[in-house]
C-alpha cells in the first residue's frame, strides 16, 4: 500500500548517516533531496548540531522511478541524518555512525580523499557499517553541461568527449586513494559484487545529477542487504541527540527513535550528569516530514510514535 506509510508494519525506515570532509557538500546535498534550503542557515556553512530529516517513501519514489521504474520501495521511508564533517565534532560524529544502518561517504572529486574522509572511512570499517560513496561536484569537470536532478549514467553520456575524459581521470584517481586504503570500489551500475565492493555515485549537490541514483542506490542495499537488521522490534532503543532549551517548550531533548514506541505521558529515563534524570513525556514533536530537526519550523504533535524517527520531546 504506496498510499499510507503508516499501514506499513514489516519494516521500519533505515537510519543513514552522512559523513565525509568539511565542505565536500554533504548538507547541500540533503538540501538538493529535501529542495529547502538548510545549508544558508549554517555557521559559515558548517552543520553544527545533528540534524534529522525523515523522507517518506512517497517522496522518494518521485526520484527513484528515474532510475529504475519497477522498483518497489519496502520502507516506510529513510531518515537522514547529517553528521557535521569538522574534526572538533569528533564525538559527535561518532554518535552519529553509531545510530546509523547505512552511510553515505561524500567524497569530493575534486580534492579526493581528505583527513576527515580517512577517519570517517575508519569510523565505518571499525563498525561494519555499510556505505555508499557519492562522489560529488561532477558539475566542476571541464564544460560539464547540466541538467537538474537526471540520473548519472544519462547526465554522462550528455557530456563532450574531453569532459567525460576529465571525469574518468579524476575518477581513477580517487578508486587509486581507495585502493591504498584497502578499499574496492566501482561505479554502482558496474559492481559486480556489492558485498564486497562499495557502490560509487558520481552527483551534483549544486544541480541534483545523480541524486536520483543515489536515493535508488540506499533503499535498494537497505532492502537486499539488511532486510533482517530493519524488521521492526518492540524493544525500545532510542538515542538521545542533543538537550536544548526552547521558548514556549521549556527543556527539549532531541532523539533517534530506533526501535519500539513512545506515547505522551510515559516516563522515561535519562542519564544525567549527577545521575539518573527520570522525567515524563509532555509532549512528542516531529519535524513536518522533509524538513530536518533543527530548523526552527512549526512541529507536528504527536499521541505515540513508532520507530525510525527523529522526535523532539
Amino acid at each position: 500500500d504506496s498510499d499510507s506509510s503508516s499501514s506499513f508494519v514489516g519494516y521500519r525506515s533505515p537510519i543513514v548517516v552522512i559523513m565525509g570532509h568539511v565542505d565536500t557538500g554533504k548538507t547541500k546535498l540533503l538540501d538538493k533531496i529535501r529542495k529547502t534550503n538548510v545549508q544558508e542557515g549554517e555557521a559559515g556553512g558548517i552543520t553544527q548540531q545533528i540534524g534529522a530529516t525523515f523522507f517518506p517513501d512517497i517522496a522518494l519514489m518521485e526520484q527513484t522511478k528515474k532510475v529504475d521504474p519497477d522498483f518497489d520501495i519496502e520502507m516506510p521511508g529513510l531518515l537522514i541524518i547529517d553528521t557535521p564533517g569538522h574534526e572538533s565534532f569528533n564525538n559527535l560524529r561518532a554518535r552519529g555512525s553509531s545510530l546509523c544502518d547505512m552511510a553515505i561517504l561524500v567524497i569530493d572529486l575534486m580534492h579526493g580523499l581528505e583527513p576527515q574522509t580517512v577517519e570517517s572511512l575508519e569510523m565505518l570499517k571499525k563498525r561494519r557499517c555499510p556505505f555508499i560513496i557519492a562522489l560529488n561536484k561532477i558539475d566542476r569537470c571541464y564544460q560539464w553541461a547540466s541538467k537538474h536532478y537526471t540520473p548519472v549514467r544519462e547526465a554522462l553520456a550528455r557530456q563532450e568527449q574531453s569532459t567525460i575524459d576529465e571525469f574518468q581521470k579524476l575518477f581513477n584517481r580517487v578508486t587509486l586513494q581507495l585502493n591504498e586504503r584497502g578499499l574496492n570500489v566501482a561505479l554502482y551500475w558496474e559492481n559486480e559484487d556489492p558485498r564486497s565492493t562499495v557502490s560509487i555515485v558520481p552527483t551534483s549537490a549544486l544541480t541534483g545529477e545523480g541524486v536520483p541514483d543515489l536515493l535508488y542506490m540506499l533503499l535498494h542495499s537497505t532492502q537486499n542487504q539488511l532486510g533482517d537488521k530493519l524488521e521492526r522490534e518492540e524493544e525500545l532503543q532510542c538515542t538521545v541527540i542533543e538537550v536544548k532549551n526552547i521558548e514556549g517548550l521549556g527543556t527539549t531533548i532531541d532523539v533517534v527513535l530506533v526501535n519500539g514506541t513512545l506515547k505522551e505521558g510515559d516516563q522515561i529515563v535519562l542519564a544525567g550528569v549527577n545521575g539518573p534524570i527520570v522525567t515524563i513525556i509532555r509532549a512528542l514533536l516531529t519535524p513536518q516530514p522533509m524538513k530536518e530537526m533543527r530548523v526552527k519550523n512549526d512541529y507536528v504533535h504527536h499521541q505515540s510514535i513508532s520507530q525510525a524517527m527523529g522526535i523532539k520531546i
